[in-house]
């Protein structure tokens, strides 16, 4: 079975074409931007070819998945004959709420759900929901499968997911952390485990997904028992331009004494702030690297932030759950940048750990072991492929 996983976005649409009946091969993945713009962009590399790219006006989500089939059959630059290949098509879904534990079959009960939640994901639902649309009105005969963001901490206790305001705003309208990135934390904890010859669901593992987003997660013996991000994805870690933990007195004083908005506000802490609001101007960590060896005093302090709050989550952690026997680094910083690793993990020996730095610049973009090989707590360079999971769950829901 050939499974299309979608990523829509409000203006994008990303994808992957994976045969599932040979070892999951990777046939074809590709990336529309600007969608509904004056002029979109989009690039596609299918397997055994040239890159693939130009630019056109791709007015609408519906433009853009059509243009995709018909690449996808293409006879230069197609990987099938036909879209009846395509044997299911798996989205990614930012929010599922408490309406969705777990990956799930899309039928129009499900739209309606995932419709609710838009108001609580503007940024990203409608777009997913769009992606959902278009393909039931292209492919009918085929089956729509939501995996969610969120599903994975579903397992979080009360004591982790609800926040100390009046308890009938979670009654009456779910504010709660849901927590982001389920999808990766979900595909990275057990393949740390497999590395290691462990068993995931018998393990304390902390998974540390640290990119442009970020965000970690405390996986108890397989169950998500607390996670960074909250009822949106600002809470949590320092990110590229989100703030991160921040006293909400900050934000009403700020409002308060710069006449802004609601709007505003959300543009602050979602695009202002983090290391871009830090560096002035710098989001990507090796910009903020190359700024502090500069002696650039606000990069230094961008760099040391960001560290130091990642330090404090595998604290709080380690602590929540008693104890921790692997901690996991992923997304495009915790896979790549070493350099960063190495002063998250520095004078953490009282938890444990204990880095190997030359195994640490090593292992870069791969998997591998970067902690001390007797130390008592396994610290690991783990590549994550969340398209993959998305796959995996559609596989299983259809097949």
């Amino acid at each position: 079975m050939k499974i299309l996983v979608l990523n829509c976005g409000s203006s994008s649409i990303k994808y992957q074409l994976i045969d599932m009946a040979n070892n999951a091969d990777l046939l074809a993945k590709g990336l529309m931007e600007r969608i509904g713009l004056e002029m979109g962009e989009f690039t596609h590399k299918a397997k055994g070819k040239d890159k693939y790219y130009t630019q056109l006006p791709i007015a609408d989500h519906a433009v853009g998945i059509d243009l995709l089939l018909k690449t996808l059959t293409d006879k230069e630059l197609g990987v099938i004959s036909h879209v009846n290949e395509i044997g299911a098509c798996g989205h990614r879904v930012a929010h599922g709420g408490e309406y969705f534990p777990e990956s799930t079959v899309i039928e129009e009960e499900e739209m309606k759900n995932i419709e609710k939640l838009c108001v609580i994901a503007p940024l990203h639902n409608p777009g997913n929901l769009l992606g959902l649309k278009v393909m039931k009105r292209v492919l009918p005969h085929v089956k729509q499968v939501g995996v969610f963001d969120t599903s994975f901490h579903q397992s979080m206790p009360p004591k982790a997911y609800l926040y100390a305001i009046p308890y009938e705003y979670y009654t009456n309208q779910k504010i709660r952390r849901y927590g982001f990135h389920g999808t990766s934390h979900k595909y990275v904890a057990p393949k740390a485990a497999e590395f290691l010859g462990e068993d995931w669901t018998k393990k304390k593992i902390i998974v540390c997904h640290l990119g442009n987003g970020a965000s970690i997660c405390a996986i108890d013996c397989g169950k998500s028992v607390d996670t960074s991000m909250g009822f949106t994805p600002v809470e949590g870690l320092i990110m590229g331009t989100r703030s991160g933990d921040l006293d909400a007195g900050v934000l009403m004083y700020i409002a308060e004494n710069e006449k802004l908005d609601y709007k505003g506000m959300n543009n602050l802490v979602n695009k202002k702030s983090g290391l871009q609001g830090i560096s002035g101007g710098k989001s990507d960590m090796r910009d903020i690297r190359a700024g502090r060896d500069a002696g650039d005093e606000r990069c230094t302090h961008a760099f040391n932030m960001f560290a130091y709050r990642v330090q404090k989550y595998i604290g709080a952690y380690t602590a929540a759950m008693n104890g921790v026997d692997i901690i996991a680094m992923t997304g495009g910083i915790g896979e790549n940048a070493w350099f960063m690793r190495e002063a998250i993990l520095e004078n953490m020996e009282f938890f444990g750990i204990e880095l190997d730095r030359d195994a640490n610049k090593h292992f870069v973009g791969v998997d591998g072991l970067i902690s001390k090989t007797n130390g008592k707590v396994k610290v690991l360079s783990v590549t994550t492929n969340e398209e993959m999971v998305i796959a995996l769950d559609t596989y299983r829901l259809v097949h």
